[in-house]
């Protein structure tokens, strides 16, 4: 895409949320459904997703787990905002990859050790580019990238959470 296409794009909705703040707010929902045996079934916009134990705690390796689902979220949105930054910084880059990695310790889902942290302890997200652009206008790239990544800026900044019965 070129950067007067997206500009094109979003201008009359940067525009709209400008007038009506109100407008560019929006609840996004995510649904699952306990499946067979130790499963969630995970709607998303393209297919359903089995979610099941990760291998390390005690799957068998064909459900996916949410763990890398939530990494590869994250992988998902950092790359795409890479890409919009650099459309709009008019970046020429050949090619880009993102990697993410995150580091867990099994013992605390497992109720092993309670000091030990369910969830990540750390995510990396690293960026390989293929560009000739100068050092200072990738310092900018991933510092709006960072900046405008919805889910980067999620698990940065945690929302507040809540979980109910009904």
């Amino acid at each position: 895409m070129k950067t007067d296409e997206l500009r094109a794009l979003q201008a009359p909705l940067k525009e709209r949320y400008r007038s009506s703040p109100e407008s560019a707010c929006i609840t996004l929902r995510a649904e699952g459904r306990v499946g067979e045996g130790v499963t969630c079934n995970v709607s998303t916009a393209k297919a359903l997703v089995a979610a099941g134990l990760h291998p390390m705690t005690g799957g068998d390796g064909t459900a996916a787990c949410s763990g890398d689902m939530l990494l590869e979220a994250l992988a998902a949105c950092a790359g795409v905002t890479l890409a919009a930054v650099a459309t709009a910084l008019e970046m020429e880059l050949r090619t880009g990859a993102v990697k993410v990695e995150g580091d867990l310790d099994f013992r605390g889902t497992l109720g092993v050790e309670k000091s030990a942290p369910v969830g990540f302890s750390q995510i990396r997200v690293r960026f390989e580019l293929d560009t000739d652009e100068p050092q200072e206008r990738l310092d900018t790239l991933l510092r709006l990238t960072e900046r405008y990544c919805v889910v980067y800026q999620t698990l940065a900044r945690p929302p507040q959470i809540s979980i109910e019965r009904t």
